[in-house]
């Protein structure tokens, strides 16, 4: 361990700890800082009140041998992190290997290598361009960008008609007692519904999100509670990102649709035209490209090139709107 951990001085409050918490997570992911400062600001302060006759600076005393200093916390986080990711990544192209002859021979008059001394890294083998635009197909998350894109537009009208409706009813019902709770509720809704959304976006887009929610200190009084919402800027950031998911979600469906119907009905129109008398296909200054025997060559190359690249632009609507999203719905 680190001799820096243990020669500097503990933190003798929560916010504080959270400050030194903070700082040393400089420069990781922010989904991943937010849930270690949530899981921080929770252990600490269910510390604090199982032990009411202590002060933050003795609780913190004395957790730090199991949950660990600020740095010491910061660093599991970290490798943590690493981890997961490396078992969650999809498998890279297979390397460069040389012939078994020839490795036989390298082996036999190469130098054995010196203890401790690592072995040098193969290189992933450069992909053709060809290989590269077929290849978007093996990406999982290509396909569930795709399928992020149809789905969008039954969430966004879900997510915009919720914020409207919730927020106009909350606060005109702020004039009568009954409306602080149900005001309360609806925040506290917009906060599980992010949270719904983030783990939507990381399942489908591949984007790290939140997994735990921003600290809510339950001590506090409705009016209390009420205020710090109103004040954190995550609040309206959420809500500004649920609105928006409308239009988005109507141009991700319309341009997903469109697209996949286009590509489809070129490649089987032809196929399609051999086994049914029905008018199947695209026309073209009306003319059906599956109706003659000469154009179905050129309907199913024009209809496959359009399919990958309906499959390269999901990923990358996929990439966008996952950094968008980070951007709204994680602040710290």
């Amino acid at each position: 361990m680190n001799t820096e951990h243990n020669t500097r001085p503990l933190p003798t409050t929560i916010p504080e700890y959270l400050d030194q918490l903070r700082a040393a997570l400089a420069g990781a992911d922010l989904a991943m800082i937010q849930d270690a400062l949530y899981d921080a600001e929770e252990y600490l302060r269910s510390e604090l009140a199982e032990q009411p006759g202590k002060s933050e600076a003795e609780v913190i005393a004395g957790v730090a041998g199991s949950y660990g200093a600020p740095e010491e916390v910061a660093e599991i986080y970290r490798e943590t992190e690493v981890t997961v990711n490396r078992a969650l990544r999809t498998p890279r192209p297979a390397s460069r290997v040389m012939p078994a002859a020839a490795a036989a021979l390298a082996d036999a008059s190469a130098s054995p290598v010196e203890p401790g001394v690592a072995a040098p890294a193969r290189t992933p083998a450069p992909r053709s361009l060809l290989a590269r635009f077929f290849g978007v197909a093996l990406d999982p998350h290509t396909y569930g960008a795709l399928f992020y894109m149809l789905l969008s537009l039954a969430t966004g009208i879900f997510f915009f008609t919720w914020v409207v409706t919730g927020l106009s009813v909350s606060v005109s019902l702020l004039i009568l007692i009954i409306g602080i709770p149900i005001l309360l509720l609806f925040l506290g809704s917009v906060r599980v519904l992010s949270l719904v959304e983030g783990r939507i976006i990381e399942t489908m887009l591949g984007v790290r999100m939140p997994r735990r929610p921003a600290y809510t200190d339950r001590s506090q009084g409705w009016l209390q509670r009420i205020g710090a919402m109103f004040s954190d800027g995550r609040t309206w950031l959420t809500m500004l990102y649920f609105v928006l998911m409308l239009p988005l979600g109507t141009l991700y469906f319309t341009v997903a649709t469109t697209l996949l119907s286009t590509s489809l009905a070129l490649v089987f129109g032809p196929v399609a035209a051999l086994f049914t008398n029905e008018a199947i296909g695209i026309w073209i200054d009306g003319v059906n490209v599956a109706s003659s025997f000469w154009l179905w060559p050129l309907s199913v190359g024009v209809g496959v090139l359009l399919l990958f690249g309906t499959l390269h632009l999901a990923r990358g609507i996929g990439k966008l709107h996952g950094a968008m999203a980070k951007h709204l719905l994680v602040r710290l």
